[in-house]
């Protein structure tokens, strides 16, 4: 994306402060006064993501049973995200499962009947909300939803298994001979090739796992082999952002080391670690010491902008303690709970019921992502990340 391009996206998102709804302006007015010092652990704001989530789905524009992409403090509820709503159902079935909560399998499954309904005739899915033009396949949501139809066959059976296995076989099928999917980017993000479809390849080690003999997992391990090959001597991925790959958001960050990881655990190649810990170490260093880690890094790691996206926070919390797990290194474990913490200290769980367990795109909130928006995936990999601080810290008890 050229400069002049880039310049334009910028002015697009550029809000007035002084024309801000005042639920704005008293959120940015907070934001600025500092971080407070109370953390109310993982389980309080686990417990209210699901339940923020919750209340995504019945507030989505469209009552369609998907998750609304987005509550605005300047627009409102958004309507459904299906990229997100797809990997939002893993988070919810495994936390029904922890809690027996049938209401909220109910719930997951509604999600899944309507991704199914929405899914093109080849297998794929649409970017961007379900409103949104140009309504096309595109390979990254594919991937993500690809991940809640496999949560759905694990936990409801085989009537979500056909949806899944033509979602990994459209998939399989559009992925480039070096291993990069070029065919079906996304309309809503700068064009180029993109590292962090790792996360796509996730979903494919997911089907591998309930259809083999497919080649669903040799297709994703392609795919991570060709994004090895933007990872530098440092750990740091070239082609890894939505918009700046200069300096990479930590959510793109997230998404490509997840996937390195996820492929190592589907693999078991040792170089696959490697490759994983020689990006998780370098991220050691970026994390400063009250668990803030600037929203945008360099390739050399260095912060580039004043803000932090949580949603990326979170997500590297997730590989540390995925990696902590594998190897035991404790500097990955007291960093994912620095992470976690620092995230935890920005979510609310008394006030308007709309903000009550989300997770803002930025924090502070005007920063250059999900300006002024808390956005469900934010919620979800919160989520997700609180759950394994949990568990961590249950197996060393």
């Amino acid at each position: 994306m050229g400069l002049m391009n880039i310049a334009s996206r910028l002015k697009e998102r550029y809000i007035d402060e002084r024309q801000l709804p005042n639920e704005a302006k008293q959120q940015l007015e907070l934001d600025r006064s500092g971080l407070p010092e109370i953390d109310a652990g993982p389980e309080a704001v686990a417990a209210a993501g699901i339940q923020w989530l919750k209340r995504s789905q019945d507030n989505s524009l469209h009552q369609d049973g998907g998750s609304a992409r987005d509550y605005s403090l300047v627009k409102g509820w958004a309507s459904s995200y299906p990229e997100t709503s797809g990997y939002i159902v893993p988070t919810l079935i495994d936390y029904a499962d922890r809690t027996n909560d049938q209401e909220l399998l109910e719930r997951a499954k509604r999600m899944l009947d309507w991704l199914v309904s929405i899914q093109f005739p080849e297998g794929g899915f649409q970017g961007g909300k379900v409103d949104a033009n140009p309504h096309v396949p595109v390979t990254f949501n594919t991937g993500q939803i690809l991940m809640g139809l496999a949560a759905g066959v694990r936990r409801f059976g085989d009537a979500y298994r056909a949806p899944m296995n033509s979602a990994a076989s459209w998939l399989r099928d559009t992925l480039d001979a070096d291993g990069c999917w070029r065919k079906y980017a996304t309309p809503f993000a700068a064009p180029g090739e993109k590292a962090y479809e790792t996360h796509v390849a996730w979903g494919l080690f997911e089907a591998a796992r309930l259809t083999p003999d497919q080649g669903f997992g040799e297709a994703g391990l392609k795919q991570v082999g060709w994004a090895l090959t933007k990872q530098r001597k440092n750990g740091w991925f070239a082609s890894n952002c939505l918009e700046l790959p200069d300096m990479p958001l930590t959510h793109t960050i997230g998404y490509v080391l997840r996937g390195v990881i996820e492929a190592y655990k589907f693999s078991g190649d040792a170089n696959l670690l490697v490759a994983a810990q020689r990006a998780a170490d370098a991220l050691l260093n970026a994390i400063e010491a009250d668990g803030r880690i600037a929203g945008r890094l360099d390739h050399e790691w260095k912060p580039a902008v004043d803000w932090v996206c949580l949603t990326g926070s979170v997500q590297i919390a997730a590989c540390w303690f995925l990696l902590y797990s594998v190897t035991g290194k404790a500097e990955y474990l007291e960093a994912a709970k620095l992470a976690n913490r620092y995230v935890r200290r920005t979510v609310f769980l008394t006030g308007s019921p709309d903000v009550v367990g989300g997770v803002r795109g930025a924090y502070p909130v005007n920063g250059e992502y999900g300006r002024y928006e808390y956005l469900n995936w934010a919620a979800k990999f919160c989520v997700d990340s609180q759950l394994m601080e949990m568990a961590v810290v249950d197996r060393l008890r």
